[in-house]
Formats: structure tokens, C-alpha cells, sequence
């Protein structure tokens, strides 16, 4: 290991060379070295940070731990970030009690908030189930100064409750939040108006609605309309049309302030049958948007919604209308369309989209955009093409691959077959500091050797072997049965060692 070192060396410096290191391991060998060499150096929360990110991105739970007790002995202030990191590396790895217990410790660290750490926490004992585990850890921390915000844990918690169909627990959360101090956000209302439609407890969720006439749609928000469209639907669906109608003229009227001059023109006669629920629930959607007075927050949310639900024709009907009332859609939606289409296998008009429709805009691509078109390509067998994105993604200014990206184009390139491709994109990865798992090794090294290439596969096993992982047996196996590669030199080969 052959490092640099400069005259003087800062944390800013030191974070830098340890990032460069293709290696985890090297780089915490560098990071331990710093102090020996530099006498008067100190690490500060943000070098730790650096190099916690590294170990828990590389899997490397136990050193991970050990640089995490590191800081603590240094008593150096840190940031929450640091500890939502290694809280989801160790949900990630199935260690759910030891992301508790290092949330638990985060009062001994100089940590002066942690709200998003006690967010994390609580969404995983969520997803878990344990909530009784959840309420408890609500109960202990939520009156602390260093968690700056309720609402969006009770939220997490309503939304656990209404996943497992208990909406009526996730009602009294939503009612026990006045004497929280909290104010139910717009997401409070989403989350409890889809749990309580799902579970059929329509005059709850029309109770409801009115609730939030009161306090949410006071002044006519176009993003409310995602919300009335989930009770409007499930009227319709329990056959209560009639009801699903007068109930939209009072949203109309009171929660979307529309003017009367564009309530009138909007012609429902053709629901008032309710023989056709998904044409009577088309029109209701189009009355939502045309109803209304025209903004970017009703388009959109409209739109999304959609998408979510996969009924793409529906949504780029609401993408036709707004660009005709001269707003450009949304990067979010753009997101949206191209994951709902990418569901349904409809590569070319992923394509299309990412080459020609957003360029019509003023958005440009995201990285969540290209992994989302990357991941459909190579799920059609394209991954060709996804290399191509690659090369675009390093030309567009502020958009930088992620491990995410890395991962879907490798294993992408590997299903295909394409493996001394896929070698070259692994080198790529490692360079910009984001390391596989063993199973991408495992599956690479497989790979080589079945196309004879004996001298890259075992370059990759050391790579491996250097960062501590232990590799199947079954590697080995594939590496002997590569270069015996025909069945009568294996058994010359045993014949041999037999005879000594």
C-alpha cells in the first residue's frame, strides 16, 4: 500500500484519499495511519462519516462497529446522517438489534439531533410488525429535544397500522395528535383516507374528508386531489355512485375552490347510470382535474397517482391536458411514467422517453431516471444499451452513477451472458469507491470461467479474497473445470494424482 501522504494533513485531505481507495480494507488502514504519521492531527465527524459510509457500503459490518465505538471515544460532534447510514447497513444485513441498540447509544455520541435516525428506527420495527416494539420506542424518545418532528413518525406508524389493516388504531393515532402539539400534514390524510377505503370504513374516510376541508383544503390545493380521488373511487366501487357524485360537488366547491363557471361546464350525466364503474370513475378523475382551477400540484399529483396504479393511458391523458394549459410536467413524473412502463415491459417507449419526451421540457435526467430505464433494459436482455446510458450519465453535469446504478448494469450484463463487459463496469465501479457484494463476484467469476477466461476470473477472485470475503467452494470448482475444460483432461487429471 503506497500512499501519498501531504506535508500537512487535514480531515477534508484524508477523506478524499480514502475515498480514491479501491479497496474498504486499504482505506481503513490508511484512515488508522493518519493519527500514527500526524501527531497533531484529530479526525472529525466528517472523516468518520467518510469512512463509516465506506465500511457499511462494503459490508463490513464488524470494522464498521469498531470505527463507530472510535467515535464515540472521540467525542467528536457527528451527524445524524452517520447513524441513519449504519442503521439501515445493519437492517440490511438482517441485524435488527444491533441498528436498535446503536440508536439507543446515540445519546452518548455529540449528536444534537437525530430526528431522521429515530424516523429510520421506527420504519423498520414497523416493517417488522413489532409494533408494540414501535409505540414503546414513539413513547421513550418523541418528547426529546434532539427529535425535532412528530408528524412524520406518527405517520409511519398510521401507515404500519393501515398496511396490516387496522385502520381504526391508525384513526385514533391521527386523533391523538392534537394533544401530540402536532398538525396532521397532507401525507396524515393520505395514508389514513387509503387505510380507511381499504378496510371499507367508508364513513370514517368521509368524515374525514370533511375534517380536512376544515383544516387541509382551505385554500383550494391542487395536491389534495389525489386524496378525494381514493374515497371518491371507493364510493364507486361500493356501488354508491350517487353518493360519489354529490360528495364531488362539495369537493369542487369547498375543497378545490372552483369558480362556478367551471363547475358548470363539466357534464356528468354519463355516470349517473353507474353501469360502467371504471368509465364513471374516468369521468370523476377528469372532473378532479378540470373542475379545478389549473396548477402544476394538481397535474402532477394527478398524474403520479396514476402511473402508480398503472393505468398509463389514463395518466398521459392528464400529461396531454396539462401541457394544452402550458405546464411542463414534472421530473417526478416523468420518474413515474417511466417506472409504471418499465412494469409493463414497454421497453421502447421507456426509450423514447428518456431520449425524446423529456428533452421537450425543461427537466433533465435524474440518476433515479436512468436506473429505472438501465433496470428495464436489462430486464428485456438490452443491457447493451444501458452501457451506452452509462457513458451519457458521466457527460450530464450533477448526475453521478451510484452503487444502485453500478449493480443493476452488472448483474444486468451477467444475465446476458456478458461477462468480460460486465468486468470492465465492475473495474469502473470499484474505482468511484462502491463495492458488490460477494454474489456479484460469485456470479462474475462463474461467468468467466465458462467463457475460458481463466486469467481475468482469477484477477477478480483476489479481488475478493482481498476484501475479506470468503468465496464459495463452488468458484474453485469452476475455475479447475475451466482449465480442464474438456472432460478427458479431468479425467487425466485424476488419473494422475490417483496413481501417486
Amino acid at each position: 500500500m503506497s500512499v501519498r501522504w501531504p506535508r500537512i494533513l487535514t480531515p477534508t485531505h484524508l477523506s478524499q484519499i480514502i475515498t480514491y481507495q479501491k479497496n474498504p480494507l486499504t482505506a481503513l488502514q490508511i484512515f488508522n495511519q493518519a493519527q500514527q504519521k500526524y501527531p497533531n492531527y484529530r479526525h472529525n465527524g466528517p472523516v468518520y462519516a467518510t469512512m463509516i459510509n465506506i465500511l457499511g457500503n462494503s459490508g463490513r459490518i464488524s470494522e464498521m462497529k469498531q470505527v463507530i465505538d472510535q467515535m464515540k471515544e472521540d467525542s467528536c460532534e457527528c451527524k445524524d446522517s452517520v447513524f441513519v447510514g449504519a442503521i439501515r447497513t445493519f437492517a440490511s444485513a438482517g441485524m435488527v438489534k444491533e441498528a436498535v441498540h446503536l440508536f439507543n447509544s446515540i445519546p452518548q455520541f455529540n449528536c444534537v439531533n437525530y430526528t431522521e435516525s429515530f424516523n429510520t428506527v421506527l420504519e423498520l420495527m414497523i416493517k417488522e410488525s413489532n409494533f408494540k416494539s414501535a409505540r414503546q420506542l414513539f413513547l421513550e424518545n418523541s418528547w426529546r429535544l434532539e427529535v425535532k418532528s412528530r408528524v412524520k413518525s406518527l405517520n409511519f406508524l398510521m401507515e404500519g397500522l393501515c398496511q396490516f389493516g387496522k385502520s381504526d388504531l391508525a384513526l385514533n393515532v391521527f386523533q391523538e395528535m392534537d394533544f401530540q402539539g402536532c398538525y396532521p400534514s397532507r401525507e396524515s390524510y393520505r395514508i389514513l383516507m387509503k387505510g380507511l377505503c381499504n378496510d371499507g370504513r367508508l364513513n370514517e374516510a368521509t368524515h374525514l374528508l370533511y375534517s380536512m376541508f376544515w383544516r387541509i383544503s382551505q385554500k383550494g390545493s391542487g395536491e389534495d386531489i389525489v386524496i378525494y380521488r381514493i374515497l371518491l373511487d371507493a364510493l364507486c366501487d361500493n356501488g354508491q355512485v350517487e353518493e360519489a357524485l354529490e360528495l364531488l360537488g362539495k369537493i369542487l366547491r369547498k375543497g378545490l375552490k372552483a369558480p362556478k363557471s367551471r363547475r358548470h361546464r363539466i357534464d356528468l350525466s354519463k355516470c349517473e347510470s353507474g353501469e360502467d364503474l371504471e368509465a364513471t370513475k374516468r369521468l370523476i378523475n377528469e372532473a378532479l382535474i378540470r373542475g379545478g382551477v389549473p396548477s402544476m400540484g394538481s397535474y402532477s399529483a394527478m398524474a403520479i397517482d396514476l402511473y402508480k396504479e398503472g393505468r398509463v393511458g389514463e395518466a398521459d391523458k392528464v400529461f396531454d391536458e396539462m401541457r394544452k394549459k402550458g405546464f411542463w410536467p414534472s421530473l417526478l413524473m416523468y420518474e413515474a411514467k417511466a417506472e409504471a412502463l418499465s412494469k409493463k415491459g414497454r421497453v421502447n417507449e421507456v426509450v423514447k422517453l428518456i431520449e425524446e419526451d423529456i428533452k421537450e421540457g425543461t427537466c433533465v435526467p435524474s440518476v433515479k431516471l436512468y436506473n429505472i430505464v438501465l433496470k428495464c433494459l436489462c430486464d428485456a436482455g438490452d443491457s447493451d444499451l444501458g452501457v451506452g446510458y452509462l457513458k451519457k450519465m458521466a457527460k450530464q453535469v450533477g448526475c453521478v452513477a451510484n452503487k444502485e446504478t453500478y449493480c443493476i448494469l452488472v448483474n444486468g450484463l451477467c444475465e446476458d451472458g456478458k461477462f468480460v463487459e460486465a468486468s470492465q463496469v465492475l473495474e469502473e465501479m470499484l474505482i468511484k469507491s462502491h463495492w458488490p457484494g460477494p454474489e456479484t463476484y460469485n456470479i462474475l467469476v462463474r461467468g468467466l470461467c465458462s467463457k475460458g477466461k481463466q486469467y481475468e476470473a482469477v484477477i477478480w477472485l483476489e479481488e475478493m479474497v482481498s476484501q475479506g470475503m470468503v468465496p464459495d467452494i463452488s468458484l474453485w470448482n469452476s475455475l479447475v473445470a475451466s482449465v480442464c475444460c474438456k472432460m478427458s483432461d479431468i479425467n487425466v487429471c485424476y488419473e494422475g494424482i490417483l496413481t501417486q
